[in-house]
């Protein structure tokens, strides 16, 4: 036997096996789908619903970790007080915490 014989011998029992591949890639952008960037879209749209809902009086935190009770808010800023007195022009989208909302939790999210 030489070798072009051996090969096709061989390569007959997954003559029809192009099903299978496909298959695979299917499976696994719906895995990624599902566990990767359904989450990820969730988790945007529950930030973006929270941000356009600050309101004046409530206390918040931003991603640097400072505290502050909001005094008044802009399209795409609030202004911050920190301490009496001392206010700050923040982004909105530096805040990340409803720190009353996440003290009555338990400091669960």
């Amino acid at each position: 036997m030489n070798l072009n014989t051996i090969l096709l011998m061989t390569g007959g029992e997954n003559a029809g096996g192009m099903g299978s591949p496909i298959l695979m890639m299917v499976l696994m952008f719906a895995v990624f789908y599902f566990f990767m960037i359904r989450p990820q879209l969730k988790k945007q749209k529950e930030a973006k619903i929270f941000r356009e809902s600050l309101s004046t009086g409530a206390s918040v935190v931003t991603i640097g970790g400072v505290h502050g009770k909001i005094k008044s808010v802009q399209d795409t800023t609030i202004h911050l007080e920190v301490q009496d007195g001392t206010i700050l022009k923040i982004e909105k989208s530096a805040v990340i915490a409803d720190f009353d909302k996440h003290i009555q939790q338990g400091g669960k999210k």
